[in-house]
């Protein structure tokens, strides 16, 4: 009886590619989370050594040891070799917005670095929480919404956020970045054997550092700087975790103004959770979604409770990983890795040793295998919903792009005054509007889309009534929760209702109210 009980390998030989990758990934995004909490915030070293990297180096390792654990069962009771975990890590988007939107303009106002550090543990804190309860609504949305507009969605995160600043930052130094983006694209996209059978990424980021020491040594660049080795052993030390009640160390009334960020925020959290689920679902591994959401949000409320400000959450590029031939072990070594990392301070020595541009065409991989798939694993008449799901991501980013450019020189859009921009072709309004709850316009806008598409004018109705409802309550197409931010779009969005409503009405049969697209 015992022989016949299938057993997966934890490890496989693609896990060393898949780990390489992911690791860098993640070590990158905490190398940056790292640099706002020193360089921006002006936190303590002692605060983000001592108590924000050790709870992610708790936080981290769980949900990896969790998704490994999801994938274990599954290849068991699928009887399948090909299984590949959830890769999960610090949430991209969330670094920033709880730096810039939370823990800086505390700051600044109360000149209180800790008081800063507090409110982004309350508002990680409150993120966890609505993303557990979106663990109860997030399946029955994920069923009826069509995977065009859920992968959709994600290629538009994963294209702007994800790629295009690693895409700018390599072509500023091409010299090292073309190379190690050629090695990436002859690995992982060519299927091509590297010498020795060294893992793509671990080729390309050797490559890299080589190359820009050489550099240095040579006196031709100056990109990386061997004084800053000796200044960063200084940070090696162990630094443990623990538990603290800093996170109810704030009164009510400064709490309530975070709830503006933090609620859309926290549905952003797991609208994208659901997304990153179907793009792993497409890729063959199907995952439960109520316990990937419970997951992330009990990782959130217990990093908050540990110190971290930064929630973590599964990550996108399952399908790159799974195709570059990770299954379960790499996502056990990356979460390891990470927490050595984190526990040693050994964040700013692989800063000092490792050029940035090395790692950055990584990420480039993950916005071309996530955006390839929105389109491979749907059906061609829905391109056009996909295109429409990718385009609010863009104008976010745009929006993004030009608020940074103003404020370099001390002013904004308001001040400059939008028919100004207008004149230079610069449509502020329309981005901003556009833009806003970003990944939840994206996902309606996809989704109603696809039911044109298919002549389903009921559920385009519903969707076209669910953005309506959406908008006037500012969580899409605005910049702020409030009763009725935008009442063009919502108006728009109500009357486009009405007439799908009508257009549903007058077929002839009965309604059809099954999913458009699942098995």
């Amino acid at each position: 009886m015992s022989s016949d009980v299938f057993k997966p390998k934890l490890w496989t030989p693609g896990d060393w590619n898949a780990f390489f990758g992911l690791f860098t990934n993640i070590l990158l995004n905490v190398l940056v989370l790292t640099g706002l909490s020193l360089g921006v915030v002006n936190l303590p070293a002692d605060t983000v050594f001592g108590r924000i990297l050790p709870a992610l180096g708790v936080a981290l390792p769980l949900g990896n040891l969790f998704y490994a654990y999801l994938a274990y069962k599954k290849a068991i009771r699928e009887k399948r070799t090909d299984v590949a975990a959830l890769p999960y890590g610090p949430s991209v988007p969330h670094m920033f917005i709880v730096v810039f939107l939370v823990m800086l303009p505390t700051y600044l106002k109360t000149n209180d670095v800790i008081l800063a550090w507090q409110l982004g543990l309350v508002w990680a804190l409150i993120i966890g929480i609505i993303v557990l309860i979106g663990a109860f609504v997030g399946p029955a949305i994920r069923k009826y919404t069509p995977r065009a507009a859920m992968l959709g969605t994600l290629a538009g995160v994963s294209l702007t956020f994800i790629s295009m600043r690693p895409a700018f930052q390599m072509w500023e130094t091409p010299w090292i970045a073309l190379v190690c983006f050629g090695i990436i694209l002859l690995a992982w996209v060519g299927n091509v054997r590297m010498p020795f059978g060294i893992p793509g990424g671990l080729a390309a980021v050797v490559v890299g550092t080589i190359a820009a020491w050489t550099g240095v040594f040579l006196g031709q660049t100056d990109l990386m700087e061997p004084t800053a080795v000796g200044r960063a052993l200084d940070q090696f030390s162990l630094y443990l975790p623990s538990f603290s009640g800093d996170v109810f160390a704030i009164s009510l009334e400064q709490v309530w103004p975070l709830l503006v960020t933090a609620i859309p925020l926290g549905i952003y959290n797991f609208t994208e959770g659901i997304n990153n689920v179907e793009s792993a679902a497409a890729a063959g591994d199907d995952y439960d979604l109520r316990s990937v959401l419970l997951a992330d949000g009990l990782g959130a409320v217990f990093g908050a409770f540990m110190g971290s400000p930064f929630p973590p959450a599964v990550y996108i590029g399952h399908p790159g990983w799974k195709a570059v031939g990770g299954r379960i072990g790499y996502s056990l070594a990356t979460g390891s890795c990470i927490a050595l990392v984190c526990f040693f301070g050994l964040v700013a020595l692989l800063l000092s040793v490792i050029p940035l541009v090395a790692i950055l065409p990584i990420l480039l991989f993950i916005g071309l295998v996530i955006g390839a798939q929105a389109f491979q694993a749907t059906p061609k008449a829905h391109a056009p919903a996909i295109v429409l799901a990718i385009i609010p991501s863009i104008a976010e980013w745009a929006k993004t792009q030009i608020d940074g450019s103003l404020a370099t020189v001390g002013t904004d859009a308001v001040s400059v005054g939008f028919a100004k921009l207008a004149g230079a072709n610069v449509l502020y309004q329309g981005v901003e509007s556009l833009g806003g709850g970003s990944v939840l316009a994206g996902l309606m806008l996809g989704a109603i889309a696809v039911f044109i598409i298919e002549h389903r004018f009921n559920w385009a109705a519903v969707y076209s009534a669910a953005a309506a409802l959406l908008s006037f309550f500012g969580f899409i197409h605005g910049s702020q929760l409030a009763i009725n931010p935008s009442p063009g779009v919502t108006a728009g969005y109500a009357v486009v209702a009405l007439m799908l409503a009508y257009m549903s009405w007058k077929q002839e049969g009965p309604n059809d109210w099954t999913p458009v697209d699942k098995d």
